[in-house]
């Protein structure tokens, strides 16, 4: 009892899970696990709001993850996420056709593995981030042309629409989710968990099965400042605008293989294009053309007027199983690239496999396997003049690559258990430990296993 009384939840409940209290008799299970939520329906009050137009949400996601071989330390952590939502529909409340008003936001608790533990890249889990509590959404959205059109005004992330894949939403690395092409490149880290920044968005769906999205961000949601970002803006209510320049974003999306049951789209490819207004320092030049590495080099980066990209998705459900609305294995592609002069990583490539309903009567699971791969730019150049002016041999950085295997069991409507596996291959893009010498050897491959826990309340 003192073991499990010094255990995270989530800790507790997959113990009663071996022990098999969750496979008792359906009777004794009943309105529990049966139920779209934890918390029900409170009574029909729930379903009551829902109809007058407010609708209340509330998730939390736990895991542990432990690196027990590689990175710069062996480490075992607890980190949580907890989301709270509100979304009004304003035409019921206040006759206002077509407008809706969203917020949510942000509990983080624990200590991420990948800052403490590994000093990689890809960050291995999409809820790492700094402990505190921050607004994250805050907007205004109206729809327009019969819904054919909307505009969404108010604090946005970038990761909300843009960049997305419907089959790369399964797995735990943060990369399959916002991309680390942009958490890595973009002032502070972009526009993505666990920021949000002032925007706009309009989205067109001219035709069936093609939809326009454009948008336009702040460049930096945190204030300049040597401190860390999330330290700068820790509750998300700075609100800034111009600060570090604008973000415009474009992207085209075709929707293909409409499934017959709930008209869902199982398909679809997406080409996206962004533009940052800033000024990004070059990674390899100064300001008069010599390398960083040379003796003789004035130390000063050359400056990049401005930052863009482009981006490339494609999602394929390969086979449907009959009779079924989204069962089956579906396939995805995303492909990321930015000017390797002023990006430390300059392409990115996210591939993996999804089969929903693998197993007899475990038809909501969901098995997955993908792999990320991240290409260092110019800074591994940076790193081959250093041996060249220095004549002493160092780790050149070149690739990071994560390989993950996931699989979500849905234990109830409302709860899910994922255990998850994933190896590192060369952290930091193959550097040195932070705080030795260049010298040093370079971060070993790492193995991370770890359990997520997903309840909505």
């Amino acid at each position: 009892m003192t073991f499990l009384r010094a255990c995270p939840p989530v800790l507790i409940i997959f113990t009663a899970i071996i022990l098999g209290l969750v496979n008792k008799p359906l009777a004794a299970q009943e309105g529990l696990f049966d139920r779209d939520r934890l918390t029900g329906d409170w009574d029909g009050l729930r379903k009551q709001w829902e109809d007058a137009g407010v609708a209340f949400g509330a998730t939390d996601v736990s895991e542990m993850l432990s690196n027990p071989t590689g990175g710069i330390r062996q480490l075992t952590i607890y980190q949580g996420l907890l989301t709270t939502s509100v979304s009004l529909d304003l035409e019921k409340l206040a006759n206002w056709p077509g407008a809706t008003f969203y917020t949510d936001a942000f509990q983080i608790s624990g200590r991420g593995l990948s800052r403490n533990a590994i000093d990689n890249l890809l960050t291995v889990s999409s809820i790492e981030a700094l402990a505190s509590t921050r607004l994250h959404d805050l907007w205004l959205q109206q729809e327009f042309l019969d819904s054919q059109a909307s505009l969404r005004v108010g604090q946005i992330a970038l990761d909300d629409e843009f960049y997305i894949s419907q089959y790369s939403a399964s797995f735990v690395n943060s990369t399959f989710g916002c991309p680390d092409i942009w958490s890595t490149d973009l002032p502070s880290g972009g526009a993505c968990y666990p920021f949000a920044t002032p925007g706009a968005r309009l989205r067109v769906a001219p035709t069936t099965g093609l939809t326009f999205s454009a948008a336009v961000f702040n460049g930096n949601p945190a204030p300049p400042g040597p401190e860390d970002p999330q330290v700068g803006n820790s509750s998300g209510t700075n609100f800034l605008i111009g600060e570090g320049g604008f973000m415009p974003i474009a992207e085209l999306a075709y929707s293909f293989d409409e499934e017959p049951i709930a008209s869902n789209w199982l398909s679809d490819v997406k080409l996206g294009a962004w533009y940052h207004t800033a000024n990004f320092p070059d990674l390899r030049r100064d300001s008069s053309g010599r390398s960083l590495a040379d003796p003789t080099s004035n130390g000063i980066p050359a400056k990049h007027g401005s930052n863009f990209g482009g981006y490339l998705v494609v999602d394929k459900m390969l086979w449907r199983r009959p009779d079924t609305a989204t069962q089956g294995l579906a396939a995805f592609l995303r492909v990321g690239y930015a000017p390797p002069d002023r990006n430390l990583i300059s392409l990115e490539v996210d591939a993996g496999f999804t089969f929903k309903g693998l197993f007899p009567n475990r038809e909501l699971d969901v098995l997955g396997v993908g792999a990320s791969y991240a290409r260092i730019g110019y800074a591994r150049r940076l790193d081959q003049d250093e041996i060249l002016f220095t004549g002493i041999e160092r780790p050149v950085r070149d690739y990071e690559t994560v390989l993950e295997i996931t699989y979500e069991a849905r234990i109830a409507p409302w709860w899910l258990l994922q255990p998850d596996l994933q190896l590192v291959f060369h952290p930091g893009g193959h550097t040195a430990p932070p705080g030795s010498p260049p010298v040093a050897a370079p971060i070993p491959n790492a193995l991370v296993i770890g359990l997520r826990s997903g309840i909505t309340f």
